[in-house]
């Protein structure tokens, strides 16, 4: 999420989160459940973040859907 810097700027933007407080409750389902969610609304986010974490992107959209987001 924080690995580029464009999309990282809208998601902390929208939350109000600030980085250190996104990596430390990136263990909680909320939280895993919103990056996932802000990751499908947008493809081009998605096809990013999957490429940067070496899976698909419906990998990440399964997840999504496994965590009720």
């Amino acid at each position: 999420m924080l690995g580029d810097d464009s999309r990282a700027e809208r998601f902390l933007s929208l939350t109000g989160l600030t980085p250190e407080e996104l990596r430390a409750s990136l263990g909680e389902p909320a939280t895993l459940a919103a990056v996932l969610e802000f990751l499908c609304q947008h493809e081009p986010d998605l096809l990013g973040a999957a490429d940067a974490l070496s899976v698909s992107p419906q990998t990440l959209v399964a997840a999504r859907e496994r965590l009720g987001a």
